[in-house]
């Protein structure tokens, strides 16, 4: 780090009190402009010490009350996108109500103006979101792109349900990702295992699989496709942890992160969509058999993708500030408040 004024060797001095002092360490108070004498009679006069300590105390106080008042605030954005994203996805897609033909070119126009959003506003700023770091392209196909086929899989695996089971039964099994989480975590030795953490598992697990066993109208290809999601939920953080948090990978602003990710994710799902999608039928469809029909679904579309994309974005910055179990537990909460809507 490049401080002006003084030398390679001042700076040593200011850091270090040597031999005859017992070699005290003494952080450099670049903001109060402390001297090389007055950082050293900082260590024989009690006053000062304390008059010190304690102005940094308030300041961690300060520091620490805003950043939760921060986290409160996107927790609260979270939640509203997500809730109007889930319900939207549910009254295109639902067998009972909008029967959308091309879920995955849904989202597939999603990944893709989350992709070009991301990237514009990247470029345009360029001079904040210079990565820091260059990424091998080792570490692009070992880290982002399993990343990306992990989110693009939950998403889409998270809809498909949809097509045969409630929103409330889905998001009641999708609360189980935490289980998930937790283990993928303990394998990538983000967390170390412990009784209050097993005791969290054990506790999801059971009203789990309560609720499977109270559903009345129970559809298996929908049960196994969203804990398929859970299970790809519980990775794909788990890795957007490691990216976000990490130096030696360069993407720990939210913003790069996303414009690494979602290329990719349009990409798969977009093969998918050739592969599974009913292209044939879409003349017959009530969403494409006009053009005044075309351009209404483009405009659904594009609604669901501005959604998606703010969402995501309070995700990734909520996953950046703290933890990818701390974002999972806050989005049991989430359901919840999806189930009560």
């Amino acid at each position: 780090m490049h401080l002006s004024g003084g030398s390679t060797m001042d700076h040593m001095e200011d850091g270090h009190v040597r031999e005859n002092d017992e070699e005290k360490y003494v952080p450099f108070e670049v903001e109060n402009g402390y001297s090389k004498a007055e950082m050293r009679s900082s260590l024989n006069t009690g006053a000062a010490a304390e008059t010190t300590s304690s102005s940094r105390h308030l300041s961690k106080t300060h520091i620490s009350a805003a950043d939760v008042l921060k986290t409160l605030f996107f927790i609260l954005m979270w939640y509203t996108f997500s809730t109007f994203l889930t319900l939207y996805n549910k009254t295109l897609l639902g067998d009972d109500l909008g029967k959308f033909p091309a879920p995955l070119l849904m989202n597939t126009v999603h990944f893709a103006m989350q992709a070009g959003f991301s990237r514009a506003i990247t470029w345009y700023w360029s001079h904040r979101f210079q990565p820091t770091v260059a990424m091998s392209w080792k570490d692009y196909f070992v880290r982002v792109v399993p990343t990306a086929l992990g989110t693009a899989l939950d998403v889409n695996l998270s809809n498909a349900s949809l097509v045969f089971i409630s929103v409330t039964f889905a998001t009641m099994c999708k609360s189980a990702a935490p289980i998930f989480l937790l283990l993928f975590a303990f394998a990538f030795r983000l967390e170390s295992p412990s009784i209050k953490l097993l005791g969290i598992m054990v506790i999801i697990s059971v009203g789990i699989l309560l609720t499977v066993a109270k559903e009345t109208e129970f559809e298996l290809w929908g049960f196994i496709f969203v804990m398929l999601a859970a299970v790809m939920s519980g990775f794909r953080w788990t890795m957007t942890q490691i990216l976000l948090q990490k130096e030696v990978y360069g993407l720990k602003n939210p913003l790069t992160l996303m414009s690494s990710v979602t290329p990719v994710m349009a990409m798969l799902t977009g093969l998918l969509s050739l592969i599974f999608d009913p292209w044939l039928e879409f003349k017959s469809s009530s969403y494409f058999d006009s053009s005044w029909h075309i351009a209404r679904s483009c405009l659904l579309m594009f609604f669901g993708g501005s959604l998606a994309f703010f969402m995501v974005l309070t995700e990734y910055v909520l996953v950046s500030v703290t933890s990818a179990v701390t974002v999972t537990i806050a989005g049991v909460v989430k359901e919840a408040v999806t189930i009560v809507v």
